[in-house]
C-alpha cells in the first residue's frame, strides 16, 4: 500500500474527507485538527490501496489540495491490518499493474533533467565504452552501458509525449542531444589522449573487434531489441520495479555506439562513425516507440480494470 500524507485547510476538510471515505482502496484514515503550521491546515494520514490512488489523488487535485494544502506519497511498508487487506482487495484492478501517473511523472522528471551529474555519468560512460571498443571487451562494454543515464530522458519523453505536454518532452529532449554532444565531444578527446600516451591506437580500432562490432554494424534486430527493451523499461518504471531497470540499460548499445562514434571521428573512421550513428538512431527511437505504447496499452487496460468489478 502507499501512504499519504495531506495538509489540508479547514474549509476543505469536509469534502476532503468525503473524498477519502467515498474511495473503497483507503484505510486507516488519521486527523489531526490543526496539526499542519505552514500551510496552516489539519494534517490527515491514510493509507491508500495503489490501485486506487490514481483516481483519488485527480479528485484531491480537483479540489485543489495541492495549491492550498499539500499532498505527499510515500511506500507503506509492511502493513497488518485487515481493514488495509479488505481495502485492497475491494479496490478494482491489481496494484502491480496500477499506473500512478503523478508518481511517474515525479520520477522521469528528476532523472530526465539536465544536471551536472547526469553530464558527467553520461560522459564517463562513454569513455569507459570507448575504452571497450577499442580493447574489444564486451565486459567494458556491458559496464559502460549499465552506468549510463541516458533511460531516465527517455522515459520522461514517452511520459510527456502521451501526456501531451510540451515542456517536460523539451526537457527530455534537451537532456539528450546536449548531454550526448557533451559526452561524444569529450570522448573525442579523451580518444586523441588516449592515443597520446599510446594506449589507443588507429590499427587496434581498425582491427576486427568480433566481440563489439555490433555496435556500429546496426541491422533489424537492433530496432528490435531496443524496441523490448523500451516496453521493459516503462513497465519497470511504471510499477516500481527499479531492479528490472538495470537489465534494460545492458541490453541497449545507445551508450556504446555514442563512443564508438567518437573515438571513430577523432582517427578519421567516417565509414565507422556513421555506422555507429545509425545504430544510435535506432536505439533510440525503437526506445520511445516502444515506451509511448507501452504507456497508451497500460492506461487503456487500467481504465477498463478500474471499471470492472472488484477482485473479492
Amino acid at each position: 500500500m502507499l501512504q499519504l500524507r495531506l495538509i489540508v485547510p479547514t474549509d476543505l476538510r469536509e469534502p476532503v474527507m468525503a473524498r477519502l471515505d467515498a474511495c473503497v482502496g483507503v484505510a486507516h484514515v488519521a486527523v489531526l485538527p490543526g496539526g499542519a503550521v505552514r500551510p496552516a491546515g489539519d494534517l490527515v494520514l491514510c493509507d491508500v490501496a495503489r490501485e486506487a490512488v490514481d483516481e483519488l489523488l485527480g479528485e484531491l487535485k480537483e479540489l485543489g489540495l495541492p495549491e492550498r494544502g499539500a499532498i505527499s506519497m510515500d511506500e507503506a511498508g509492511l502493513v497488518l491490518s485487515r481493514a488495509a487487506d479488505e481495502a485492497e482487495r475491494d479496490a478494482p484492478g491489481e496494484g502491480v499493474d496500477a499506473l500512478v501517473w503523478e508518481e511517474v511523472s515525479e520520477v522521469v522528471h528528476e532523472e530526465s533533467t539536465l544536471s551536472g551529474v547526469f553530464l558527467a555519468l553520461l560522459a564517463v560512460a562513454t569513455m569507459l565504452a570507448a575504452c571497450g571498443a577499442v580493447l574489444d571487451s564486451a565486459i567494458l562494454v556491458v559496464g559502460a552501458m549499465a552506468v549510463g543515464p541516458e533511460f531516465g530522458p527517455l522515459a520522461g519523453l514517452c511520459v510527456a509525449v502521451v501526456q501531451r505536454r510540451l515542456r517536460p518532452a523539451l526537457r527530455s529532449l534537451l537532456a539528450l542531444a546536449v548531454g550526448f554532444a557533451a559526452a561524444v565531444a569529450l570522448t573525442v578527446g579523451f580518444a586523441l589522449l588516449m592515443d597520446a600516451l599510446g594506449l589507443f591506437s588507429d590499427a587496434r580500432f581498425a582491427a576486427d573487434r568480433p566481440n563489439t562490432s555490433f555496435i556500429w554494424q546496426p541491422d533489424a534486430m537492433s530496432f528490435v531489441v531496443a524496441f523490448l527493451a523500451g516496453v521493459a523499461g516503462l513497465l519497470s518504471l511504471t510499477s516500481a520495479k527499479a531492479s528490472a531497470l538495470v537489465g534494460v540499460a545492458i541490453s541497449v548499445t545507445t551508450v556504446p555506439a555514442a563512443a564508438n562514434a567518437a573515438v571513430a571521428l577523432a582517427y578519421g573512421e567516417y565509414a565507422q562513425a556513421w555506422g555507429s550513428a545509425v545504430q544510435l538512431a535506432l536505439n533510440l527511437s525503437g526506445i520511445v516507440l516502444a515506451g509511448v505504447l507501452t504507456l497508451l496499452v497500460q492506461h487503456g487496460a487500467w481504465r477498463l480494470a478500474r471499471r470492472g468489478p472488484g477482485r473479492g
